[in-house]
């Protein structure tokens, strides 16, 4: 019997599973509703896969990585700093992204919503994909990714293995900090074919190469439908917690900005 082409591990491949970004939202949920996220590969499985409830960066990327190994590619997982400007060395660690070997390392992120739809390869250089430009740069051993102009600044790393585990105290951080922004607003990122749709608590965006929709969301009713049919979660009666705290954070951001 011939090998299935779809089951080897080629660059094919590597897009067409990465390709779950269309699939999967990314979200930062389950902390606003006193539930754990944990490095656990049957837990994200269960998560993701049984109960689709979407992920973040640790769950995308750790299951991400998992598919691959069984197919039988050949990773690191990488730990880089989103927000080092910001957090300094606390930010060390903070996002997971993959180091993928064949004919030479690949770049792949499932992990950081409006970030990269596809795996780019480890080279200094600009990327397009969908309309969107990236950039990858290189200072010594500490490799920078820009990311497109509306995503935010992107993330620095090096290419030091890592364990899943290895995480584990940067996890407990950002879910149980008051200076991380997944305990400050409830967020949701998804890739779709008419560009990409970010969820911050009231707040619906689409981003395209030509720039961003915004409009603020007014009632649980429309939130429970954005929730649904734009990034494909049916969370029952979770809605009406997260709609409290959506439309609280931004009663709050309007009273701070002074709107």
């Amino acid at each position: 019997m011939s090998p299935d082409p779809l089951k080897e591990p080629t660059l094919d491949v590597l897009r067409g599973v990465i390709a779950h970004l269309l699939s999967i939202p990314l979200r930062g949920l389950d902390i606003h509703l006193g539930r754990a996220h944990t490095l656990d590969y049957d837990d994200i499985y269960a998560k993701i896969v049984a109960r689709r409830r979407g992920g973040w960066c640790y769950e995308m990327n750790g299951l991400l990585a998992w598919a691959l190994r069984a197919i039988g590619f050949r990773l690191d997982l990488l730990g880089s700093a989103v927000g080092r400007a910001r957090h300094g060395d606390l930010a060390e660690g903070n996002h997971l992204v993959l180091l993928v070997h064949l004919d030479q390392p690949w770049l792949a992120d499932a992990g950081f919503g409006n970030g990269l739809l596809e795996p780019i390869p480890l080279v200094e250089g600009e990327y397009e994909q969908a309309g969107f430009v990236y950039r990858l740069s290189r200072q010594g051993q500490r490799w920078y990714f820009h990311n497109q102009p509306y995503g935010g600044p992107g993330f620095d790393f090096t290419l030091e293995p890592h364990t899943l585990s290895d995480f584990a105290e940067r996890c407990h951080w950002l879910q149980t900090s008051p200076d991380s922004g997944f305990t400050r607003v409830t967020t949701c990122h998804r890739w779709r074919a008419d560009g990409i749709h970010s969820l911050r608590g009231a707040v619906l965006q689409r981003v395209t190469p030509g720039g961003v929709e915004e409009r603020v969301l007014e009632s649980e009713t429309d939130y429970h439908r954005v929730l649904r049919y734009t990034f494909d979660l049916n969370l029952g009666n979770d809605v009406t917690r997260l709609w409290a705290k959506a439309w609280q954070s931004h009663l709050a951001w309007l009273a701070a900005s002074g709107a």
